[in-house]
């Protein structure tokens, strides 16, 4: 330790407190980005994250947006002669809560049970606005590093202004290396870098059969109906282990690490006597492969059904696309599919919906090797490499705007958080250790791309 640098384990058991009475005050904050009527929550989450940030000794704090898009906040911190500059992210809207029936407490009123902090937010990503308040108080307003802290408010609906918003401020953001905390650990005690995501790309295919409607009695038997040629289309993007049957797309390795049939069937909630899908290593299929879900379905209604012939059905496919892929490449496949599996000769029309773009880190390099030995000494051990099956498009964004970057993604989660669902937490004791790895991180960093 220099005289220079504070005891970073003591500043963190020192700040702790203060931190998470500012991540209560946020979470109570509803910032929903998806709904139209808590536009105001959303400004006033970012305007008290921008509060919060001068505290912590930022001189320039602004609270920003582009095209039309949500606040973002943006504080930086001047780096030290010779010193580079890392960009710290994350963001302060949330997802909507869903039923109220589900949750056991009020969602926006945080709440501490057996170690953990229930709240909406608490930890997809306000735990991130506070995990980086965390390591710049511990360092006293004076990090050893340039800093520049993106706080964003849009990240739950896609981030669909970011690029404009990069684009815009790229000279406010550039950066050396970028730590974006949005993602997760492997479990409770088991730090991680995430070093790959899937994409997404998604569609709507109709198939039409008839005319109009017909009397199912009168006319069925010769006459297919639209839902039951939905149903047999649908069903060609598996084969029978239930590997993605569309032609051409990607799919790589993943370390299998320690995950077991029994902790992912219990950790998705499978119901018993229904098989995994699938070939290849569990780690492989949930990041590293694509993976085809049929997400939602236009038809009548059980309860709107009568003896009649449906001329028309309508399916969204959802399309992960596995990292090494092109999204735009990956959606134009499965339309390919669906239109030349037309069954009986149905009238298949396939409408392009949304991509966003899968992730992969190169190997190791400077930023990787400095979050190692900073997530080595707060854990105690090791971190692991993993994936995210799930996308999370503002990292390619990211990667396609700051090419010399080195990008680290990190996060304060674990596989019983439940982010986006009812009664998401932040495991406390975890959220310690992140905060002591971001103040730790931050030293490892100094030295810059030379070390």
């Amino acid at each position: 330790m220099t005289p220079q640098q504070p005891d970073l384990r003591a500043a963190i058991e020192r700040v702790l407190p203060s931190v998470r009475a500012d991540l209560e005050a946020l979470v109570r904050i509803p910032s929903v980005s998806a709904d139209p009527a808590r536009a105001d929550d959303v400004l006033r989450s970012a305007e008290e994250t921008a509060r919060l940030l001068r505290a912590a000794g930022s001189q320039d704090v602004r609270v920003l947006a582009a095209d039309g898009g949500a606040p973002a906040v943006v504080a930086r911190w001047p780096a030290p002669q010779g010193a580079p500059t890392v960009l710290l992210y994350a963001h302060h809207d949330v997802q909507p809560t869903g039923a109220r029936a589900d949750w056991t407490d009020d969602p926006f009123e945080p709440v501490e049970r057996d170690g953990r902090l229930y709240a909406r937010g608490a930890a997809d990503d306000k735990a991130g606005v506070a995990a980086h308040l965390a390591a710049l108080r511990a360092w006293d307003g004076r990090p050893p590093v340039g800093v520049t802290v993106l706080v964003e408010g849009e990240e739950e609906v896609g981030s669909p202004t970011l690029a404009a918003f990069l684009a815009e401020h790229r000279d406010l953001l550039a950066a050396d290396a970028m730590v974006l905390a949005d993602s997760t650990n492997w479990r409770v005690g088991v730090p991680a870098l995430t070093r790959t995501l899937r994409g997404l790309a998604d569609c709507v295919v109709e198939v039409r059969t008839l005319e109009h409607a017909v009397h199912s009695g009168m006319y069925g038997g010769p006459v297919p109906d639209a839902l039951t040629a939905l149903c047999r289309l649908l069903a060609t993007l598996h084969d029978e282990r239930g590997d993605v049957a569309v032609p051409g797309l990607v799919t790589g390795p993943a370390d299998p690490l320690d995950l077991t049939e029994e902790q992912l069937r219990a950790d998705a909630g499978v119901v018993e006597g229904v098989e995994l899908i699938g070939s290849g290593a569990l780690t492989e299929r949930l990041w590293t492969r694509p993976a085809v879900a049929v997400v939602g379905l236009d038809a009548t209604p059980v309860a709107s059904a009568s003896n009649t012939l449906v001329p028309v059905a309508r399916a969204k496919v959802s399309l992960r696309v596995a990292p090494g892929d092109d999204a735009g490449r990956a959606l134009a496949a499965l339309g390919e599919h669906l239109r030349a599996h037309a069954p009986w000769g149905a009238r298949v029309t396939v409408s392009d919906g949304s991509t966003g773009e899968p992730f992969s880190t190169g190997p190791d390099g400077w930023a990787e090797a400095a979050a190692r030995r900073a997530f080595a000494a707060a854990w105690g051990r090791d971190a692991v490499d993993t994936g995210i099956g799930g996308s999370i498009p503002f990292i390619a964004a990211f990667a396609e705007a700051f090419p010399d970057a080195a990008i680290l993604v990190t996060g304060v989660e674990d596989p019983d958080s439940r982010a986006h669902g009812a009664d998401e937490s932040l495991h406390l004791g975890e959220f310690a250790k992140v905060c002591l790895a971001e103040a730790l991180l931050l030293a490892e960093l100094a030295a810059g791309p030379s070390a």
